[in-house]
């Protein structure tokens, strides 16, 4: 039985557009189209924004600042990332990271309360913003390669450093909420044990591919605490849609066949009924009541619109009954109406 005990954390959106190809993790993007794409999201209402000083070190947020500091602050909502602090250096190892990033920097881990003080600091002056609504602490995860020790051990400093010191943060008023983002479900459940969070970006963990473990053990412990989730990737990286690559890092091009073949027998039934499998995935992912928000990623104006108009496609409810009949989705999962 789920429990209800805790009101979860809201979002004033529902809906928001993420950095990730903005900071030219898959390919280059100019600026000029970087700003074209932001336009369009804009102009299409979109009004939640995420991005992180990881994403290209430093490209999309400079990028996102140079469009969100000509707005109204009041009229959208930002997130960002901390736990990693970047510095200018000529003989910086920036595209050892991000091959496409022009970016002048190095990037040290910090997970501790100074670091996090000076990462928000930083952020604002790339965003040109003065203030974050929500910020996660970033890739505090075992499937972090670049870590400079145990996962473990550096949550060990995050539980002492960055989490109280984000708390209080909250509490003065000075960010809106605060939580882990992450892709795997591990230091999530820790995170809930030992901390007081309002909301994590889960990414690439609730996607038509991957969702029953999200869906049957780290949705309920979260419920019962009052934390939501901001859902990312839900197209595990536009694998889903198309894109030769599964989730993030850099052996993603290696796909497991298994994951091929669920990927045809979605398309498989999707095509039987005339649904879109980008729009199905996009409203699948957004549909728990624990989802305050879905962050989708976008390289361009078109991309951006597709995926802002695919929540408002209607699609027929045999489709759903036809995945979970044969079993391509799990029983129990939410299904939009």
């Amino acid at each position: 039985m789920q429990s209800t005990t805790t009101e979860c954390f809201k979002l004033p959106v529902r809906f928001g557009m993420g950095g990730v190809p903005l900071g030219n993790e898959f390919g280059i993007i100019t600026e000029k189209a970087a700003h074209a794409t932001l336009e369009a999201a804009w102009s299409a209402g979109v009004r939640y924004y995420d991005t992180s000083p990881w994403y290209g070190l430093g490209l999309c947020e400079r990028r996102f600042g140079s469009f969100l500091h000509t707005k109204d602050r009041r009229e959208f909502t930002i997130s960002s990332k901390v736990g990693k602090l970047l510095k200018a250096s000529r003989q910086n190892n920036a595209k050892e990271y991000f091959p496409f990033t022009p970016s002048p920097n190095d990037v040290a881990f910090d997970y501790t309360a100074d670091g996090v003080k000076r990462s928000i600091e930083d952020s604002l002056q790339r965003l040109g913003l003065d203030a974050l609504d929500m910020v996660f602490v970033h890739d505090l995860s075992p499937d972090n390669p670049y870590l400079p020790s145990a996962w473990e051990e550096q949550f060990e400093i995050a539980r002492k450093g960055a989490f109280p010191a984000l708390t209080r943060m909250r509490e003065e008023g000075i960010i809106k909420g605060w939580g882990l983002g992450v892709n795997s479900p591990e230091p999530i459940m820790k995170l809930l044990e030992v901390a007081d969070a309002d909301v994590c970006l889960l990414a690439s963990q609730y996607s038509l591919i991957d969702h029953e473990n999200a869906l049957h053990h780290v949705f309920p412990a979260a419920r019962a605490k009052g934390v939501s989730f901001v859902v990312g990737s839900s197209l595990n990286a536009g694998f889903i849609s198309g894109s030769q690559r599964y989730n993030y890092g850099k052996e993603n091009y290696q796909i497991p066949k298994s994951i091929i073949e669920k990927r045809e027998k979605l398309r498989e039934v999707a095509g039987r009924h005339g649904v879109d499998l980008r729009a199905a995935a996009l409203q699948f992912s957004s549909t728990p009541d624990i989802a305050a928000a879905l962050i989708v990623g976008a390289a361009s104006e078109q991309q951006i619109v597709a995926d802002y108009s695919s929540l408002q496609v209607r699609i027929p409810a045999d489709f759903w009954a036809e995945l979970k009949q044969r079993k391509l989705i799990e029983q129990d999962a939410p299904v939009p109406a």
